[in-house]
């Protein structure tokens, strides 16, 4: 699905709200969680990339024992508010991954993260196919806690847009079939498409036990087509301790570089972890 993404930042006496596209560096960490004000109307997506020429398929290092080894830390309640970090100090990364309109993508995200080890949240629509269709690879990391889920709605809808009657069908739906096919629930866990949210949204989703909207710190800006250059370009930027990445199930380039990302994670000395791993629910 061609979708526009941001991300936004508020911080104690101000707001700061930067796009895909932004240069600016990253602060090193950021903080656990923060209220937001509405979100802007508008965003500017990241400009359209020619389509990247098919590389050779690489091999992902299989799992060792010390390899995403959680390190020993209390976890801590889920802060209030919209989330777009992590707490403490534990180069820890949340490798967040939404969406799902491309079943193959879906499958290789999943052989990756079972091969390497990789914790990964997929916060996905349920009303993409490739979600049933893998349902039966994706279970057994699902129980085991390597992957976690969360809502994303049934059919990514703008819920700002949306009645309230249709807002909450659309989240209500989704939980349904993640329930329904893989025994999990997911609450309090939603990422809103767009990150488009706004205090009645934010009632709307609580109201059925949908508390927590994630946002995110950082972005692979994969949810159109870009090179396997730019999305190891945009995790270099963004794959920081204590960051929320967002990536994509959409688009191939992602699946090509896996390698890339498992040494940048590895040289930086981080831990990926799903956010059961950090907070208490």
């Amino acid at each position: 699905m061609q979708r526009r993404t941001f991300l936004s930042l508020v911080a104690a006496g101000g707001v700061i709200v930067g796009l895909d596209a932004c240069a600016a560096a990253a602060p090193q960490r950021p903080p656990a969680a923060v209220i937001s004000s509405p979100l802007p109307a508008s965003t500017t997506a990241v400009p359209p990339a020619p389509a990247p020429a098919q590389a050779p398929a690489q091999t992902v290092p299989p799992v060792s024992a010390e390899m995403h080894r959680l390190p020993v830390f209390d976890k801590v309640t889920i802060p209030g508010g919209v989330m777009t970090g992590l707490p403490g100090d534990h180069n820890l990364l949340a490798w967040t991954v939404d969406d799902g309109s491309n079943s193959e993508v879906i499958r290789l995200y999943t052989e990756f993260a079972k091969a390497s080890g990789t914790r990964l949240t997929f916060f996905l629509n349920g009303s993409y196919p490739g979600w049933t269709e893998n349902a039966a690879l994706i279970e057994p990391l699902v129980k085991s806690g390597q992957v976690q889920l969360g809502n994303h709605t049934w059919s990514h809808a703008d819920l700002t847009t949306l009645s309230d009657a249709a807002a909450v069908a659309e989240l209500q739906r989704n939980h349904d079939f993640i329930v329904e096919t893989f025994g999990v629930d997911p609450r309090p866990y939603y990422r809103p498409p767009f990150g488009y949210r706004n205090a009645r949204t934010d009632q709307l989703a609580a109201s059925i036990g949908y508390t927590t909207p994630v946002l995110w710190y950082g972005t692979l800006s994969d949810s159109g087509l870009i090179t396997e250059q730019q999305v190891t370009d945009f995790a270099a930027q963004w794959f920081l301790p204590e960051h929320i990445v967002i990536g994509h199930l959409n688009f191939m380039p992602v699946t090509n570089v896996f390698p890339a990302l498992l040494d940048l994670i590895t040289s930086r000395g981080l831990t990926t972890v799903t956010l059961d791993d950090v907070f208490v629910r």
